[in-house]
């Protein structure tokens, strides 16, 4: 199973949210280049990126960190935040970013997904943030009326690569992830998914192991906070 660790990038910052919250953030001391060097140093090969000034912009803000990441540790990076068009897409599979998350902007208007899977295939995967089974949109701000299972039965046959599914009501908040609503998403979903969001002990990754049809975990504030130590949580990488 993939281990992802998770960088959040505000103001050139590592940062973590409690449930999306930027009001509620706590700010780290660790550049995010020098984070990835971190996760590299200690064998991890996957890396989940969020840009949150993207994600509130639109724009590619942290281009020239995510560019420097991959540069220089080789890791496997899956970026999201704010991505809404093809030259954003495009602009971070030229940085040799393997996956582009697309989350907002694909359950506003899905043919934007459909087109961007068959424009480019197997880069594109799907963020779904739901928050009692509704999907929620634009940093989380949103209620989109949209049931998670629903929008996935739309979309399942586009050509989505990976789907990462967040709890908001679980995010930052390590308490442990949505195991049973992941399992009706995975249930069902035609590519692999990732879990995100509540990750609070290595017990978390162990039961991740077993379930059907998940690819990886994402692990975030956990690990910043020590609850969860990196040579640990790399003991747990296949």
């Amino acid at each position: 199973m993939k281990i992802f660790p998770a960088i959040d990038i505000k103001d050139k910052k590592c940062v973590r949210l409690v449930k999306g919250d930027f009001d509620n953030k706590t700010e780290y001391e660790m550049s995010p280049v020098e984070q990835a060097g971190r996760y590299k140093d200690n064998g991890f090969k996957n890396l989940h990126i969020v840009d949150l000034d993207g994600a509130l912009t639109g724009e590619t803000v942290n281009l020239d960190i995510i560019q420097d990441i991959v540069g220089k540790f080789n890791l496997k990076v899956e970026v999201g935040g704010g991505i809404r068009n093809f030259y954003s897409i495009q602009k971070y599979i030229d940085a040799g970013v393997e996956k582009v998350i697309l989350g907002s902007a694909a359950i506003k208007d899905k043919n934007f997904l459909k087109e961007a899977c068959e424009k480019f295939p197997n880069r594109i995967a799907l963020g779904l943030d739901a928050k009692e089974g509704y999907l929620s949109v634009s940093g989380w701000k949103e209620n989109s009326n949209k049931l998670t299972l629903d929008y996935l039965k739309e979309v399942n046959d586009f050509g989505a690569s990976r789907l990462i599914y967040t709890d908001i009501n679980k995010d930052g908040m390590k308490q442990s992830p949505n195991f049973d609503e992941t399992m009706k998403v995975a249930e069902i979903s035609n590519c692999p998914v990732i879990i995100s969001g509540g990750v609070s002990s290595i017990n978390d990754i162990k039961k991740a192991k077993n379930l059907k049809n998940i690819e990886g975990i994402i692990v975030g504030k956990a690990i910043y906070d020590g609850d969860i130590k990196l040579e640990d949580l790399a003991m747990e990488m296949n």
